[in-house]
């Protein structure tokens, strides 16, 4: 089952590490994308939400704190689906529908990587370091 788990996180974190690549690489274009929807220092919080991603996913991947690094995805996931993807601030139907299906994965994420971190504080199988918080 240990190598099961290794492809998830894998196929997990494939997401993230793009993403947070495109935030430091295409930071003007992603910042005026969060400065419309309203997030402060939109530059600056692309970036380090960029660092974030990163980070959070080879810890994922590589099992080096793994626990740490799915609270670091976790904590990207809520507040971007509440901050990025207000669908019921939407009045177009098509918009609304499109955010609302974006608030929702954003969300389904966040409910994995938490369960990523309950794995890891359990039982991480492959990885490089063991857990950095314990449940009991």
């Amino acid at each position: 089952m240990d190598v099961v788990l290794l492809i998830a996180r894998v196929l997990f974190v494939f997401l993230f590490l793009g993403s947070g690549f495109a935030h430091l690489t295409q930071t003007d274009a992603m910042a005026g994308f969060a400065a419309s929807r309203g997030v402060p220092m939109a530059g600056l919080a692309t970036r380090v939400t960029g660092v974030q991603l990163i980070l959070g996913g080879l810890s994922v991947l590589l099992g080096v704190w793994g626990d740490l690094g799915a609270l670091l995805l976790a904590a990207f996931l809520v507040p971007t689906a509440f901050l990025m993807h207000a669908f019921w601030r939407e009045t177009d139907a098509m918009a609304k529908q499109n955010e609302m299906t974006q608030f929702n994965k954003d969300m389904a994420l966040a409910g994995a990587a938490l369960a990523f971190f309950w794995v890891f504080v359990q039982d991480p199988g492959l990885t490089l370091t063991g857990p950095l918080f314990s449940l009991g």
